[in-house]
């Protein structure tokens, strides 16, 4: 392999990454969303499904694009996402619902 493919390679693999902490601002930012409009909804717990379908929706979609044929960018993805997920959970959660979450 030449220089040229293993550097466009490795920033693929580091767009993955970062494509995949981007899926996760927005599956959690639209989670929020919903948690804090399902009350004045007319229809919570249809509001809560078609909320939760379209997250999921969002979610595999970028996955799948952000893939090309490839497990190793599915992965970093993937990776990316969980990184994003501890760094919500460090951020916002009380301290106490952060060890709840890691004992159990």
């Amino acid at each position: 392999m030449n220089e040229w493919h293993v550097n466009s390679y490795s920033l693929m693999l580091g767009v993955s990454f970062l494509v995949g902490m981007g899926l996760a601002l927005l599956y959690f930012r639209m989670l929020w969303a919903t948690v804090k409009r399902f009350a004045l909804s007319r229809h919570p717990l249809a509001f809560v499904l078609g909320s939760f379908v379209f997250r999921m929706l969002a979610l595999l979609t970028g996955f799948y694009l952000v893939m090309g044929g490839k497990w190793t960018r599915l992965a970093l993805a993937m990776l990316g996402f969980m990184v994003m997920r501890e760094i919500y959970l460090r951020r916002f959660c009380r301290a106490d619902i952060r060890k709840a979450t890691w004992s159990s």
